[in-house]
C-alpha cells in the first residue's frame, strides 16, 4: 500500500520548501497547496493524505475557515491538522486546538517536535 502522504497548506513557498526538504529527509511523501481552498481542492482528491500541516495566517481562506470547513465534511473531518504558525502568542495554541487542531507547532519550526508529532498519525 502507498505511504500516506502529508498535505503541506502554506501561502510561502520558502516554507513550503523548507518542510518538504525536512519531511522528505525523514522519508515522509508531501504534497503542498499554497492556499486553504487550494489545500482543500487536493484534499478532495487526493485520499492518501494521513495529515494536513496547516499554516493558520494565510490571505484568502486561513487555516481556521479551512478547518472549519474540513470539520462539517464527512470525508475530511478526520483527517488530522497540525496548525503551523508564527503567531506564538498567548492563547494562540488553545485558539488553534479549539478550532479542530490535533497539535500545534510554531515557526520557526521544531523539527524533533513536528516529527513526534507525525508518528502519532502516520
Amino acid at each position: 500500500m502507498e505511504k500516506k502522504r502529508i498535505l503541506i497548506i502554506d501561502d510561502d513557498n520558502r516554507n513550503i520548501f523548507a518542510l518538504k526538504a525536512v519531511l522528505k529527509s525523514k522519508g515522509y511523501q508531501c504534497l503542498s497547496a499554497i492556499g486553504g481552498e487550494e489545500g482543500l481542492q487536493l484534499l478532495e482528491e487526493q485520499k492518501d493524505i494521513a495529515v494536513v500541516l496547516m499554516d493558520m495566517m494565510m490571505p484568502g481562506m486561513d487555516g481556521y475557515e479551512a478547518m472549519a470547513i474540513m470539520g462539517k465534511d464527512p470525508e475530511l473531518k478526520d483527517i488530522p491538522v497540525i496548525a503551523v504558525t508564527a503567531q506564538a502568542m498567548l492563547g494562540d495554541k488553545e485558539r488553534c486546538l479549539n478550532a479542530g487542531a490535533v497539535g500545534y507547532v510554531s515557526k520557526p519550526i521544531n523539527v524533533d517536535s513536528l516529527t513526534a508529532l507525525l508518528a502519532k498519525y502516520i
